[in-house]
């Protein structure tokens, strides 16, 4: 059929995962697959919208149809040809034709694209699908199937493209290869290779999609974590096991990952981020500004350190991304790495202290966000910070009882990475929850007491919680 593009523009720039909101899409599609599945046209599109700043490449499936589908009013994109356009991830046609394309490990040279599919375990046989609502970035397709290994399946689209390895897909499945049971099981994933003159060879190299185990109901560990420092409850064995969790992640990862000596090289990239974004924040949060030149004290002191091994890791670990299971225990989720990073990046060797560092500062946001939302007024005496104190104390533990490493030993390099992540969340808060901005203010302050160069026995001892 014809082209589609003008039917797209409208539509795109009204979508949650449209990037450039309040500027108008300048689109052209760049390449396409597209297959007859039963009596639709399926159509992949890769479309650049350059109407803003920074051109942006995003994958729009698109089902043409004779027909109107039925319940499909909220997904209709616009008619092109005499036929109906509906947004793919919404139509069972594009649904079922993406899980078989990573199962069949299918091939396909489209126009200005190629596509190929990965099989690791076979999904099972699709009996319906639906759409996850609530999402930003990506679009996740809800698979109930059967005569497979697990009742439902979720695959995620990618709606935003970059070159380069999306870690989300390759880090879950070294763990799935590596046997793990602390993370849900890949299925497969699409991956494509399509025409890009920005590049030295003109050729990029991304991920369209992947589907893994989807385990439905399920408590995340913020829920659980925060409905017991609600009520006072004891959180220390849950942390515990999942410090285990965390470590058994690292450890399969290491064994299945390229695993790096932290050289001079490694170690100076590392800081280098770090100090930008002490530079970033001081600017704009004067309560930091106040602590900036503790904080590179404390950098300059690990700079010249030996550092453990790097190897792959989540990268942007905290309670919401683990989930309470009661077969397996905590599962971990979303290795897609820091959000801001570019994709490259995000699956660089790196070190298992910064997913330590993340969770510790997750266990001080429970108590932050008791504090923030309780009334002073309450006459329920809630001792938020002994929580987090006994909770961070107790995940550490499991994390060295797993791992066998104490991460204890070097303390001044666990600060470093916590530091950092505070530092980050300052940022965040300041731009987007100003009244939240003292929760990661007062771990700075409460950590660069106790690392910099000169800190006393006292102010190590007075938090010794981690």
């Amino acid at each position: 059929m014809s082209d589609v593009a003008p039917s797209l523009a409208g539509w795109m720039a009204r979508q949650r995962w449209y990037a450039s909101k309040g500027h108008t899409p300048k689109i052209r599609v760049i390449g396409s697959f597209e297959s007859e599945v039963d009596d639709a046209l399926v159509m992949t599109l890769l479309v650049i919208d350059e109407g803003a700043p920074v051109p942006v490449l995003y994958q729009v499936p698109v089902v043409a149809r004779t027909s109107p589908l039925p319940g499909g009013d909220a997904a209709f994109i616009g008619s092109a040809d005499g036929h109906y356009l509906y947004d793919g991830p919404h139509d069972p046609a594009y649904a079922r034709q993406l899980l078989r394309s990573m199962a069949e490990r299918a091939h396909v040279e489209g126009s200005d694209v190629t596509v190929d599919g990965h099989s690791l375990l076979d999904p099972g046989r699709v009996r319906r699908s639906r759409v996850l609502t609530g999402e930003q970035s990506n679009t996740s397709i809800i698979y109930d199937v059967v005569d497979g290994s697990t009742e439902h399946v979720i695959a995620k689209v990618f709606r935003v493209l970059h070159h380069g390895e999306n870690p989300d897909v390759t880090t879950q499945a070294a763990l799935t290869e590596g046997g793990s049971t602390r993370v849900p099981r890949s299925f497969g994933s699409l991956t494509a290779t399509w025409t890009d003159p920005g590049r030295d060879d003109g050729v990029a190299l991304g991920h369209l999609a992947f589907s893994q185990e989807f385990l439905p109901g399920l408590d995340d560990a913020w829920r659980v974590a925060l409905q017991a420092a609600t009520a006072g409850q004891d959180f220390t064995k849950e942390a515990y096991d999942l410090g285990v969790a965390t470590a058994e992640v690292h450890a399969t990862l290491a064994e299945n990952l390229p695993v790096v000596d932290a050289g001079p090289d490694e170690i100076e990239g590392a800081l280098v981020s770090m100090r930008r974004r002490i530079a970033t924040a001081s600017r704009e949060v004067p309560e930091i500004a106040e602590h900036a030149d503790a904080i590179r004290a404390v950098y300059d002191l690990v700079a010249d350190r030996p550092w453990p091994r790097l190897q792959r890791i989540h990268g942007d670990l905290h309670l919401g991304q683990a989930l309470s299971s009661p077969v397996q225990g905590w599962v971990l989720l979303d290795f897609e790495g820091e959000p801001l990073r570019p994709m490259p990046e995000r699956s660089r060797p790196d070190l298992p202290l910064r997913d330590v560092a993340g969770m510790l500062r997750s266990f001080d946001y429970v108590a932050g966000s008791l504090e923030h939302d309780t009334p002073r007024t309450s006459s329920r005496p809630i001792d938020a910070h002994g929580w987090a104190h006994d909770a961070r104390r107790a995940f550490v533990d499991g994390y060295i009882a797993s791992s066998g490493v104490d991460i204890r030993a070097d303390r001044a390099l666990l600060d470093a990475f916590e530091i950092d992540k505070a530092v980050y969340e300052a940022i965040y808060e300041s731009r987007n929850r100003p009244t939240w901005v003292g929760i990661p203010v007062a771990a700075v302050a409460r950590l660069v007491a106790r690392s910099a160069p000169g800190a006393g026995a006292a102010a190590t001892q007075a938090d010794a919680g981690a």
